[in-house]
This record gives C-alpha cells, sequence and structure tokens, in this order.
C-alpha cells in the first residue's frame, strides 16, 4: 500500500518496527531497504543491504540493490562487484 502511494518514508517507518520484531527475516529487511531507497536514505538502505548480504551471500536481489544504491552514491568502483555477482546469480554472463 506504502509502496503504490511512493511513500516511501512512511513505508520505512512502518517497516523499521516490523525489521525489529522479525531480525532474522529476509524478506521485511529487503522491503526496508527499498523503502530507503526510494526515499533517498542511501546510508540506511547500504547498510540493510550489506546486513543482508553479509547473511546470505549469494541473495541476488540484495547484491543487486547494494549496487545501485553505491552507484547512487557515486560510489562505482564499490558498486562494480555487487552488480557483478548480482548479475552471475540471475545467469546474466556477459563476455568480456
Amino acid at each position: 500500500m506504502f509502496f503504490d502511494a511512493e511513500d516511501y518514508a512512511g513505508a520505512a517507518r512502518v517497516l523499521t518496527g516490523l525489521v525489529a520484531e522479525v531480525p532474522e527475516q529476509t524478506g521485511p529487511r529487503l522491503l526496508l531497504a527499498r523503502a530507503y531507497y526510494h526515499s533517498a536514505q542511501l546510508r540506511r538502505a547500504e547498510a540493510e543491504l550489506r546486513l543482508i548480504v553479509e547473511r546470505d551471500p549469494v541473495e541476488h536481489y540484495a547484491r543487486l540493490m547494494l549496487g545501485r544504491t553505491l552507484q547512487r552514491q557515486a560510489r562505482h568502483e564499490e558498486a562494480r562487484p555487487h552488480l557483478r555477482i548480482a548479475s552471475a546469480l540471475a545467469g546474466d554472463f556477459t563476455e568480456e
């Protein structure tokens, strides 16, 4: 509902409480990171995504979001490995 209304800050407020209740679950944390990303709270998005990737290094969507979050912060070199891993996990192999 919050995402449909593009109320990403509102979504983040609600999801923060949910993540506190079930910190071990990836789904709510990914949604929280996405809400932070869309509301330009990039450092918070990065922190949530790094935690997910630390727990589950092959979580494709978290890798992709982390790469894009770093890109939005003009940290392209840091983003590159996460985006490459996300592509590999999705089966998108590029020839170099």
